[in-house]
């Protein structure tokens, strides 16, 4: 049994990035004005790599004994919530290297980049709390911590209305989606007067005896329809996507990498609990709304990046597509949905962070190319660049041995095996619809130039090599999980939230 009290462990990883992102705020103001913030990013670095160290500690732990609960049960560290302590870890870690460089570029005037690192790592730890807490109040402090950074973050462009728009309508339509989440908490309490997942559990079997006091089945639906609400505009599922193009356009490349990873990843993770968790005898209720997001996102996403000319916006469409995809996996049989969902965030993760990383070291801060005929002839100036967003737009179309066809495949597989075979169709075809905006601009990056010959590079940066790290990082996994995705599929497959209703 480990030396470390129970609480300190099942927040470790949390703590590790809390106490570097202070480290950093208090360190940011002592260097002193126009000289290089850079020594704060690699301290950053550093201790997202001691966090993803803690987490596999935790794993280390949980594997012999089992879960581990703290702060009198709201907080429970198994293999599920490691799972995602590691792939948050990553992102964090891959969008650090990825924008160490970012702000160096000579005449930007740059003087908050200290700040960009600690907020990400602060978005970071909220991100973390969520996926471990399992009392709802809990959960809502996490999504806050993760929110009030990702706002900042959205709007980090300061001096450009694009960048203004992006954070403000980002924070206030948050401010309802969370409304929303809340009021979802606040009527399960009054179904079963409690926020604990387990006990809301308890509470809603006990729905059915006429002595029980909570017996509420009406509020239950409700309330699990306003948590989706919430939840659905994080993951940015259709209709609750409308401020998802905006925040893409107007947020600097990095931050929408990790922002339509990260955030999503966890609040994925609180989907899963909350419905397989907490409310798996309201299964055919929430099927039917799970169903129809799934759709939604699925063919508006799609339907959408189609007429689209901007890069980041049709990516941002792409995103609400993809959020579709992995909704399908929940109305599959619960062990197939954990992992699928599992499995799809991680290998999303790799591909879309991978593809934000490129158009950051292609653009630069100022983000000189946008539209698809910016990158026309890409391939002649930028040649590595090139060859690397079309490796992760083939993987993000879904083509094999790449890891986007294989999270596909698992998720449509899954969806026909639990008899939703007509919601694996709907997926198929939406996919097929996706090549089109996906070839769009692959075939501009390998076009040739209008007058015959190359334009001039659009405003960008020299290949940095902590940025070069972050991709081959993005590549390999992309790359490994569509080849050989057998650990991280296995390490899915085991992370199944504990007390999980079969």
């Amino acid at each position: 049994m480990p030396h470390l009290s129970a609480n300190l462990i099942t927040l470790l990883p949390e703590l590790v990035l809390t106490v570097t992102g202070i480290i950093i705020m208090l360190a940011e103001p002592m260097i002193a004005p126009g000289r290089s913030r850079k020594p704060l990013g690699w301290v950053a670095i550093f201790g997202t790599m001691l966090a993803g160290i803690a987490a596999y500690y935790q794993l280390r732990i949980v594997n012999p004994s089992g879960p581990i609960t703290g702060f009198y049960g709201t907080i429970q560290v198994d293999t599920f919530s490691i799972f995602f302590h590691l792939l948050i870890a990553a992102i964090v870690l891959v969008t650090l290297l990825g924008s160490l460089d970012y702000f160096e570029a000579p005449g930007l005037g740059i003087t908050h980049a200290g700040e960009y690192f600690a907020l990400v790592l602060f978005g970071a730890t909220g991100m973390m709390f969520m996926t471990s807490a399992v009392e709802l109040l809990m959960v809502f402090i996490g999504l806050e911590i993760s929110s009030i950074s990702t706002y900042i973050l959205a709007g980090f462009r300061k001096g450009q209305a694009t960048a203004s728009e992006s954070s403000l309508k980002y924070f206030l339509l948050g401010s309802f989606a969370t409304a929303f989440f809340l009021y979802g908490v606040a009527l399960f309490f009054g179904a079963t007067g409690s926020t604990s997942i387990a006990s809301i559990h308890d509470g809603l079997v006990a729905t059915s005896s006429a002595a029980s006091r909570f017996a509420s089945p009406t509020l239950s639906l409700l309330a699990v329809a306003m948590i989706l609400i919430g939840l659905g505009f994080k993951v940015s599922a259709a209709p609750f996507h409308v401020w998802t193009p905006d925040v893409y356009q107007g947020a600097p490349a990095p931050v929408v990498g990790l922002m339509s990873t990260a955030p999503k990843a966890a609040a994925f993770a609180v989907l899963l609990r909350i419905l397989f968790n907490g409310a798996p005898m309201l299964r055919d209720h929430w099927v039917i709304l799970v169903e129809i997001l799934a759709v939604l996102s699925m063919t508006i996403g799609n339907l959408g990046a189609l007429l689209q000319s901007d890069v980041k916006r049709m990516l941002a469409y792409s995103s609400i597509a993809h959020a579709g995809y992995i909704l399908v996996a929940y109305v599959c049989f619960p062990q197939d949905a954990v992992a699928a969902v599992c499995f799809y965030t991680a290998t999303y993760a790799a591909m879309n962070i991978g593809a934000f990383l490129v158009l950051a070291q292609i653009s630069g801060f100022g983000e000189g190319a946008r539209s698809i005929d910016d990158f026309t002839a890409m391939a002649l100036k930028r040649p590595v660049l090139a060859a690397i967003l079309a490796f992760f737009l083939l993987s993000l179309i879904g083509i094999p041995f790449t890891g986007g066809f294989f999270g596909k495949f698992y998720v449509f597989s899954a969806a026909i095996h639990s008899g939703h075979v007509w919601l694996a169709i709907i997926g198929l075809a939406n996919s097929g619809v996706a090549c089109f905006y996906y070839l769009k601009l692959l075939a501009a990056l390998y076009a040739r130039p209008v007058s015959g010959e190359a334009t001039a590079p659009p405003p960008g940066r020299v290949f940095s090599p902590a940025a070069g790290l972050a991709l081959a990082a993005t590549v390999l996994a992309t790359l490994g999980l569509g080849i050989l995705p057998g650990r991280i599929l296995n390490l899915a497959q085991r992370a199944t939230p504990s007390n999980l209703v079969k």
